[in-house]
């Protein structure tokens, strides 16, 4: 066991226990007064005696009270100080051989100084040091001027400021700990907000992928249910198209959940984020599944950032699916992407159901969250409502900004 064990324990059980500690420092105030009280500073010629003088028994019982009452500078340091001080007073003023009980008074008053605040230290230092300074000049056995006289303030005066150094310290370590816990509480919250929000993330490319794909599997599997009978080949071309819209799903979903993947987990796919560049095979597959849609460009040679180009599909990807689910058999829908200044605009119209049976009506709505929660991260605006005369209109605007917040 390494030598600082013992001390370490000893320290924590008086951390534990602050009455025996005060009970071990009164007793060890106490056996300084009596060592004191047999020494005499001017005992010969040549310097201090000790042994040939003696305390008197009122001075022995004062010093004992001294050092008892401060067992209690912790709990009542005020009353402590002020009966340590009376202590010193009547010692000084009722005998001609002074018991050093101003020891005690030197210890209350460090107390005092280091569980208060620098005020109340600076007038209780002040009153303490004058009261006993012209006790032990008015009433001491030496001339006013002695050494023993200027001992006293010196030592009330070191004590005062060594408690309120200490109360200092204690204020500083506590404040350091303070900010090293806030500090990491906001760690922590930090990566909470991240993490929720990458799961936030990763819902709405889960909910896209699976609605767009899904949504193209129903539409196909009953077309292929219903002409099974009579016409094979068109069932065929249906199931070919549910193939291929499940084999998109797979392969789209294996992407996003590769992103939650560990570093020691196999290498999750590295094919690039879907974005407009890809709209022309989305659009493709929209209208295999039965829905003519017509797209116009105008301004889009420059490419957007990653995430605004993913962003872009992906509203497309789901107002469309909207639109197959909810437009009805006969609904037609255009889709327009302009460029515009230091903004894209992407819109998706239908000339569809009623606007009560439209997107809106949607039971959970996750669809139009989804593409506003996309938005609103880009700092961009969404709109989606039913338009006049039946239909409905989706139109998304995107800051097109780098993270420096230059154009690209």
């Amino acid at each position: 066991m390494p030598p600082q064990a013992p001390a370490a324990r000893l320290r924590a059980w008086f951390a534990a226990h602050p009455l025996a500690f005060d009970a071990v420092l009164a007793f060890g105030v106490l056996v300084c007064m009596v060592a004191a009280s047999f020494t005499d500073p001017h005992g010969s010629p040549t310097g201090p005696t000790f042994g040939e003088r003696a305390p008197t028994g009122r001075g022995v019982l004062v010093m004992g009270a001294g050092a008892a009452a401060l067992v209690l500078r912790r709990r009542r340091p005020f009353a402590v100080l002020a009966f340590t001080v009376a202590s010193s007073l009547v010692e000084l003023a009722a005998d001609t051989r002074p018991a050093p009980v101003t020891m005690s008074a030197v210890m209350a008053l460090y107390t005092v100084a280091s569980r208060t605040d620098r005020p109340t230290t600076w007038r209780f230092g002040l009153a303490t040091m004058t009261v006993l300074t012209a006790a032990a000049m008015a009433f001491g056995p030496t001339p006013w001027y002695a050494q023993e006289n200027l001992g006293v303030f010196a030592w009330t005066g070191m004590a005062a400021a060594a408690g309120d150094a200490v109360r200092s310290r204690r204020a500083f370590v506590d404040a350091i700990r303070e900010r090293a816990e806030r500090a990491e509480r906001t760690r922590e919250e930090e990566a909470r907000r991240r993490v929720a929000e990458e799961r936030l993330r990763i819902a709405r490319d889960l909910h896209d992928v699976v609605a767009h794909h899904i949504a193209l599997v129903n539409v196909q599997a009953g077309v292929a249910a219903h002409v099974m009978d009579r016409r094979p080949d068109q069932a065929k071309e249906a199931l070919a198209h549910v193939r291929e819209a499940s084999r998109s799903a797979l392969d789209e979903l294996r992407a996003t959940v590769g992103l939650l993947r560990q570093s020691g987990d196999p290498a999750a796919p590295t094919e690039p984020a879907p974005g407009l560049a890809d709209l022309d095979g989305l659009l493709d597959g929209f209208r295999k599944a039965g829905l003519p849609v017509t797209l116009a460009r105008a301004g889009g040679e420059v490419p957007l950032p990653a995430t605004v180009d993913l962003a872009a599909y992906r509203i497309v990807q789901e107002a469309l699916t909207n639109v197959r689910k909810h437009a009805g058999p006969d609904a037609r829908a255009e889709v327009s992407v302009v460029r515009v200044g230091r903004t894209v605009e992407i819109t998706v119209l239908d000339d569809g159901a009623p606007p009560a049976a439209g997107p809106a009506g949607d039971g959970g709505g996750h669809g139009l969250l989804g593409m506003r929660e996309r938005v609103t991260a880009l700092g961009g605006t969404l709109t989606a409502a039913p338009r006049y005369g039946g239909g409905f209109r989706v139109q998304a605007i995107l800051p097109v900004t780098s993270r420096t917040g230059e154009d690209t």
